[in-house]
Order: structure tokens, then sequence, then C-alpha cells
């Protein structure tokens, strides 16, 4: 539905730090569904860990958000104008290690809204197992 080069005009994030592939569901109101394949040839993963690579959990999280980022900015239609802050991460839990060969599926919900403050409920699969999940709060600033 929307392939990277798409992402790049959306959200500020770039290599390495742009952690969000391609976007296959977003209905531009409430749900969105990105995805990040995981490469043996991440910068992460000669230090985290070399003998057994593991994604850092805080970039599931970065991944997370970058993924609401994108729907955030779809509703407010600032799409390649905005900033977004984090101003809150609460839940976090992590339940099965993300290694290389894994697609990353992260799956996002808007469960509230306040002008340009928004909450997502949070998850993030591989296969069908969760992975990870978490309560986001963020405010989308006009640049």
């Amino acid at each position: 539905m929307i392939d990277i080069n798409e992402i790049k005009k959306i959200i500020p994030h770039r290599y390495p730090f742009l952690l969000v592939d391609r976007i296959i569901e977003c209905d531009f109101e409430s749900r969105i569904v990105g995805i990040k394949n995981v490469t043996a040839d991440e910068p992460f993963f000669p230090g985290h860990f070399p003998e057994f690579p593991v994604m850092p959990g805080v970039l599931i999280i970065e991944a997370l958000a970058q993924t609401a980022c994108i729907l955030g900015l779809k509703i407010l239609k600032l799409e390649g104008k905005g900033s977004v802050f984090f101003t809150g991460i609460d839940g976090a839990k992590f339940r099965k290690p993300v290694v290389p060969g894994d697609q990353l599926r992260m799956e996002l919900i808007k469960i509230k809204q306040r002008k340009s403050l928004f909450r997502f409920e949070g998850k993030a699969f591989v296969d069908d197992v969760l992975a990870a999940e978490c309560t986001i709060q963020a405010m989308m600033g006009n640049d």
C-alpha cells in the first residue's frame, strides 16, 4: 500500500534509523500495519550480540512508533511537514527475540486523539507470534 519511497515523503527518518520498510494496511483514521524486514546486516547486530544477534527492544518500540507516526501525520494531513515527539511509552513488554531473517509486522490502533496528541496501542509480531507490545503517546508538530 505504501512503499519505502512514499514512507520517506511522510516521516523524516532515514537510514540507519528508518525502521519501517512498507505499510501493508492503513485506513487513514485509526489503524495501520507496517513491515520491517530484519536483515543480518542491520548496523546494531555486530554489537547486540555478536554470538546471538537480537534486535534491541528499544528499536522494536521505535519501529512501532515510526509506524504510528505515519498514521498520525496522515490523519493530520501533515505528511512530510511534521515532526513527531514521544511523550510517553507505557506497558512495554517483550515476548520473543527478533533475529535476522524475521519479518516484523507492526500493528497499531489509535486509541485516543486530542488535537495533535495521540495514543496508540501497538503490537509487533513475527509470523503470528507476539514479539512486543506497548502503548505509545506522541505529539505531532507542524514544522
